[in-house]
């Protein structure tokens, strides 16, 4: 038995070593990889079934990213403590890869497909979601699966005005691109990312600098390929087209689609109008067709001609399904503050589409916990994207939050969150959730419109008002290509490209692009962004109109957040024996109380929606973090009384003796019947010893001193 690795090392960017190491692992599976980088170790596998699943018109695709809690010397958290269903993150990852893959597998491939990618060793300085496209293309193409690839993906980040090819984690910080470019040798075929208000030549400068490392990485596979030993691929056999029967689905419908196409129809009435056609074809076969294959075969002709008229109608007239220009943006209605219990709320509706999203306020108890298996993360700012089965007319069972919602989601978090002010001006916890009403094109857009008005309604001080529209390109036999601006959902199904970007009116600020043409012409890429531009700025004028600022102040009915930074010492203070003092503040104040370590002093944040409760609280908190000063009068409080006198509490936490001798001028034989627990009584802070730290306070010298009674022998 030989499980020596084959091993192939290549430049992952930056001239820094990365290995790709196959044949000692997983053998059952059709292809498996360790990639390796730095202390970083990824594995992949693919399988696929050697028989196409049967009735399927769809490439059965499924791709898995999963993190190992051992990875990083961890045990998952939770009853179970073993890893559970994968994370927003990991599901993010999957999405990554699977956007890449799914094109490059031959058309008519319709074998269940998985490919399974585990992070199984971790590196703090390694991000894996730029390793894992890398090691699932390498475990295809040391197989036998037909795949025209290879493909890979890096991250290029833009560190103080250097393009930069996966660069170490704690370097990031700094970055004000951070885009992941998927691609293979010859083509780019998925970016996504964020950006810091930059430029739009500025994204096309990283993706070509980001192209030029993928080709290495595809270069290497290539030549591991090699060293392997070429495997002779699985025949895929594609199923001929019927030509008589083309014609026939081409004589009856082709100029009823041109019809209803080029007529400016709704969504409801086009989608009407293609199913009578539809009918009519499958009803030429006769009540009971003797082929109920050829009848099937029809249908797939139609959408095949559909799309082939559109496509053609497009280019060649310049006008679309809904009889817009290729640069025109559908009709835009917003408006904010549209519920009245939410802190912020918007509805954002553009032409079909439109998303109605709230804003919620909370505090630091309300951080969403992240436990990966890197380590624990915190979050202060998270954005949830619905879409609901009847925004688009239809009857489907929810069960629960798909992929594709949590990747809207994502971007349109990215949006938005490089726009919120500092956790100083801002300490609030902050959840914005988009519900898409209707949707015929680009609701992520949508939400990063609605998200930017609500947040503003709600009173955030957001630094600028963020747009986004989502483009599409159609090409021609003949070269000649469509840029499509605000793109129906119809023209993302058809077209070449689906181009979704949001900025500023300073620039971008965060993209998600999928290619499914090969060789675009970065020409095309460039016109399209100007054309994405001008849509934008359009849409940004007339929100502008609507909601030009943030509110100067929260909603009456939202929590008010105050923040007090106190000496270390205090924590414990205000805490108290098992929690005891910030239980009782916080119940007979009715506030919210968090208290945090920070740079080696103490952050207290505060949170109410009752203005009087959270001065009370604000000021108790001050007064216990206070240093008493020698000389003040308080007002104490007597806690325990004494032989020799009453201990008092002059400040919340900061108890001194009351001795008996200065309570009063005259001399008192006994405490017996003088005070009781709970009495009020002013004292004056005499003095402090400089070594126990003890109080001296006194009552009498607050009194008037009584006259001297009998003779006066200085007299």
């Amino acid at each position: 038995m030989n499980l020596e690795p084959i091993v192939k090392s290549f430049d992952i960017g930056d001239g820094r070593m990365a290995t790709i190491e196959t044949g000692h692992i997983a053998r059952q599976a059709d292809g498996a990889v360790l990639v390796k980088f730095g202390k970083a170790v990824l594995f992949a596998s693919i399988v696929s079934n050697h028989e196409p699943k049967e009735g399927m018109n769809f490439f059965p695709l499924f791709v898995d990213y999963q993190e190992k809690y051992a990875s990083a010397g961890r045990i998952p958290g939770g009853f179970f403590k073993r890893e559970a269903r994968l994370s927003g993150y990991e599901i993010l990852i999957c999405r990554l890869v699977d956007r890449v893959l799914r094109p490059l597998f031959p058309d008519g491939y319709r074998n269940d497909t998985q490919v399974a990618i585990n992070l199984i060793s971790s590196d703090p300085e390694v991000a894996p979601d730029a390793l894992a496209a890398l090691a699932a293309s390498a475990a295809i193409m040391v197989s036998d699966i037909p795949f025209d690839g290879p493909i890979s993906e890096v991250r290029v980040a833009r560190i103080n005005g250097e393009f930069r090819i996966n660069p170490p984690v704690s370097e990031m910080v700094d970055a004000d691109v951070d885009i992941m470019l998927g691609a293979t040798y010859d083509n780019v075929m998925m970016v996504e990312g964020e950006m810091k208000e930059v430029p739009e030549e500025v994204l096309i400068e990283a993706i070509q600098v980001g192209h030029e490392a993928i080709k290495k990485h595809c270069t290497a596979q290539k030549e591991l390929e090699a060293l392997v030993g070429a495997q002779e691929k699985r025949e895929v056999v594609i199923e001929e087209v019927d030509e008589d029967l083309m014609n026939k689905v081409r004589e009856m419908c082709e100029a009823g689609i041109l019809e209803i196409a080029s007529g400016g129809l709704g969504k409801h009435e086009r989608k009407e109008g293609f199913g009578k056609l539809k009918d009519a074809l499958v009803e030429s076969f006769g009540e009971e067709p003797e082929d109920p294959d050829e009848v099937a075969r029809a249908k797939e002709y139609f959408y095949k001609l559909e799309k082939e008229v559109i496509r053609k109608m497009v280019v060649k007239t310049r006008k679309r399904l809904d009889g817009r220009d290729l640069d025109e943006v559908r009709p835009l209605h917003m408006k904010v503050d549209f519920l009245p219990s939410p802190h912020g709320s918007a509805i954002f509706t553009r032409g079909e589409t439109q998303s109605l999203t709230t804003v919620t306020l909370g505090t630091k108890s309300d951080e969403l916990m992240v436990d990966k298996a890197t380590g624990l993360e915190f979050s202060s700012f998270m954005l949830h994207y619905n879409f609901p089965p009847y925004s688009t007319g239809e009857v489907k069972m929810m069960r629960g939050t798909s992929r594709r919602e949590i990747g809207h989601g994502n971007l349109a978090q990215r949006s938005i969150e490089g726009m919120l002010p500092p956790k100083e001006e801002c300490p609030y916890v902050i959840r914005v959730v988009s519900d898409i009403l209707e949707s015929n094109g680009s609701s992520s857009m949508a939400t990063v419109c609605a998200a930017s008005l609500a947040l503003m309604d709600s009173g955030v001080q957001v630094r600028e008002q963020v747009s986004g529209i989502a483009m599409g390109l159609i090409t021609g036999d003949d070269g000649d290509h469509a840029v499509l601006s605000d793109i129906l959902g119809d023209e993302d199904h058809l077209g070449d490209m689906d181009f979704k970007v949001t900025g500023t009116k300073n620039g971008l600020v965060a993209c998600q692009m999928d290619i499914k043409i090969d060789g675009l012409p970065y020409e095309v890429l460039v016109s399209a962004l100007e054309q994405s531009k001008r849509g934008r700025l359009h849409i940004l004028e007339q929100m502008n109109e609507v909601m030009p600022a943030p509110r100067e102040d929260y909603k009456p009915h939202a929590p008010r957040i105050q923040q007090i930074k106190i000496a270390r010492e205090f924590i414990g203070a205000i805490i108290g024996p098992g929690g005891k003092h910030i239980q009782e503040l916080q119940r007979s104040t009715e506030t919210v109380i968090n208290i945090e370590e920070v740079d080696n002093q103490g952050v207290v944040t505060i949170s109410s929606a009752d203005a009087a409760g959270l001065k009370k609280a604000v000021d108790h908190i001050k007064s216990m973090t206070s240093t008493p000063d020698v000389g003040e009068v308080y007002e104490a409080k007597v806690k325990t009384i004494m032989p020799y006198g009453a201990f008092v509490e002059f400040l919340p936490g900061r108890e001194g003796l009351l001795h008996i001798s200065e309570i009063a001028w005259e001399r008192i034989e006994s405490m017996d019947g003088l005070f009781k627990e709970g009495d009020m009584v002013k004292v004056k802070l005499l003095e402090i010893d400089q070594r126990s730290g003890k109080f001296k306070l006194s009552r009498k010298v607050l009194l008037d001193r009584p006259a001297r009674k009998g003779n006066d022998r200085r007299r």
